[in-house]
């Protein structure tokens, strides 16, 4: 299987979706599989996040578990504290709850993430 190496994408909702990039912020699709909940899939992907930058705050239509691979990565949910990851630890993301990430690290940040998601909505939606 041939996997896709994009600059993160994030979909905001303006009346229609507008696409933006992520600056220092690149995604590889791992994988993309019907999950054995009717209308649920899940969907593998690695995030390499440069020193100093990061994803604003968003949500996702179901929940994330996010795995640090390399380096730093910083998950920051609204209202909570920051939660700050190193290689070999991860995070439960609930699906809906709005949360940025960054890497607050001088080398790169990488990570797994693993969603479990109502099939044919948008993977990230940006928060208001």
């Amino acid at each position: 299987m041939r996997m896709k190496t994009t600059p993160v994408i994030v979909l905001a909702l303006l009346g229609a979706a507008a696409l933006a990039q992520v600056a220092g912020v690149r995604r590889t699709d791992l994988l993309r599989h019907d999950s054995v909940v009717p209308g649920r899939e899940v969907v593998e992907v690695r995030v390499e996040v440069e020193p100093g930058h990061g994803v604003p705050r968003h949500t996702h239509p179901g929940d994330e578990v996010l795995y640090v691979v390399e380096g730093t990565l910083e998950y920051l949910p609204d209202g909570k504290a920051p939660v700050t990851l190193k290689a070999g630890q991860s995070v439960f993301i609930p699906a809906g709850a709005i949360h940025a990430a960054r890497n607050p690290g001088t080398g790169n940040g990488v990570g797994i993430a693993t969603y479990f998601v109502d099939k044919g909505k948008p993977l990230i939606t940006l928060a208001k």
